[in-house]
């Protein structure tokens, strides 16, 4: 059984003088960030109790805060530093003594003027019927606030929600983001396992019948590669300029990709999902941690391997699949492209070229990444059985 988190995220509308109050409230309350920041930084006092003695009552008065609102403040800073302290010691920032390291450490952590800002059921609420909400602003409370989403989301919201929500800036547009927890799903017991291969020139290749025949799934990348090309050919011309403009088109074209590479993902998950829950089977991921490190391509190919989120596909296939029931399971991906599905020989000269596979063996000869999703998948099979042996 599973319990599933899943973030909700809505468009608000708001009229311009209560988006007006909105940017003023960011405002305020980042600059109230930066001061318990640089606090935090000289006195090396970074708990959140700790910070809430020194700063609470000064943020509250000299930057017009609501009792909540100082305490939200307080709590952020005090979780940037938490997650920058856990970052440099696992060595994310660079070794000690690194250019990376000491920027990091020398100086107080900042915030953007308009990031974004959390607030609870005491300084927003929601009626859900009407999609307004009520949220406190440094102008005072600002009631009749219209959102708009689709009727999944507010069923959602009004079932689900729970805790905090985060008021965000983004392209000159409003939102606010709720995470909701989901009930608990039964998981399946999988008859087999639909094996994925994450790739380049295909994003993601599914061996479709489990450990069985068939042609498998292909989800070409070829259209996705272009977009990015053109994207980074874009941001070269851009980043020559070196002009203010140039810099903000930058930011925006920046996003865009991302959206575009997100809502790519969401597709190929989506349907991942749905053909394992469909066909009764688990899905059998590799786990690539490190494959940056591991990998080794021509300089053309590195780009794209470095600009692509493998990690982002597979979190997506698998919060995808717990909302479904599906189970998932991750395999060792080693000589997954060079091992034979059909008689298990391994051996580099299996594959002739990019698309091709054929075992120098038994003569079995099927599309590469076809070939390896089957072998992950019966590696799938094989893992689930050890690991529910009891």
């Amino acid at each position: 059984m599973f319990e599933v988190k899943l973030v909700v995220q809505v468009k608000l509308l708001p009229t311009p003088e209560q988006a007006a109050a909105l940017e003023a409230t960011l405002y305020a309350v980042n600059i109230a960030a930066r001061q318990v920041s640089r606090l935090a930084f000289e006195q090396r006092t970074f708990r959140n109790y700790d910070l809430r003695k020194h700063t609470y009552e000064q943020i509250k008065a000299a930057h017009g805060l609501a009792a909540q609102a100082a305490q939200h403040v307080i709590k952020k800073v005090a979780d940037a530093y938490t997650a920058l302290h856990a970052n440099l010691r696992n060595g994310n920032l660079g070794k000690q003594g690194s250019p990376r390291r000491l920027r990091a450490e020398s100086k107080p952590i900042t915030f953007h003027p308009l990031a974004a800002q959390s607030y609870d059921d005491r300084c927003l609420s929601r009626q859900i019927d009407a999609q307004t909400v009520s949220i406190w602003t440094v102008r005072g409370r600002v009631k009749n606030l219209a959102f708009t989403a689709s009727a999944d989301q507010l069923k959602t919201l009004a079932a689900h929600r729970k805790g905090e929500s985060d008021l965000m800036h983004r392209d000159g547009m409003w939102f606010l983001i709720a995470t909701c927890d989901l009930p608990e799903v039964p998981l399946n017991h999988p008859g087999g396992f639909v094996g994925v291969d994450l790739g380049i020139a295909n994003i993601a290749t599914t061996s479709s019948t489990g450990t069985g025949t068939g042609t498998g799934t292909r989800h070409s990348g070829k259209g996705l590669n272009a977009v990015r090309h053109r994207h980074r050919e874009l941001r070269r011309r851009l980043q020559a300029k070196k002009t203010k403009s140039a810099k903000r088109l930058l930011k925006r074209r920046r996003r865009a990709e991302t959206r575009f590479a997100a809502n790519t993902n969401h597709v190929i998950a989506k349907q991942i999902v749905t053909e394992a829950e469909r066909t009764g089977q688990g899905i059998a991921l590799e786990d690539l941690q490190g494959i940056r490190e591991r990998v080794r391509l021509r300089k053309p190919q590195r780009v794209t391997l470095h600009s692509w989120s493998f990690h982002q596909l597979g979190s997506f296939i698998a919060y995808k699949a717990r909302r479904a029931g599906v189970a998932v399971i991750y395999v060792d991906p080693s000589y997954t492209s060079q091992q034979c599905s059909h008689c298990g020989h391994v051996d580099k000269r299996n594959r002739p070229d990019q698309e091709t596979f054929a075992c120098t063996s038994c003569g079995f000869a099927e599309h590469a990444d076809v070939n390896a999703a089957r072998n992950i998948a019966s590696r799938g099979v094989t893992g689930w059985a050890v690991s529910h042996a009891a």
